[in-house]
């Protein structure tokens, strides 16, 4: 009896839907896009955040986030 593997040698390819390949590129630039902002952010002086109306504090709290949380 031939002993059988978990994973077979030759899986068949697959293709996803174009739209599910546009959606999951999408979601990547909004993430690294999100990322780039909030280094930005924590680079603006006290000066520049007092004239968009934020604090250090909301500065730490925005950049404490993850990448994916908006």
């Amino acid at each position: 009896m031939a002993a059988r593997t978990a994973f077979p040698s030759a899986l068949p390819s697959r293709q996803s839907f174009p739209f599910v390949t546009w959606l999951r590129s999408r979601l990547l630039a909004r993430w690294y896009d999100r990322h780039l902002q909030r280094l930005d952010l924590a680079e603006i002086d006290d000066y520049q955040l007092r004239d968009l109306g934020l604090t250090r504090q909301d500065v730490r709290r925005e950049c404490a986030k993850s990448f994916w949380q908006p």
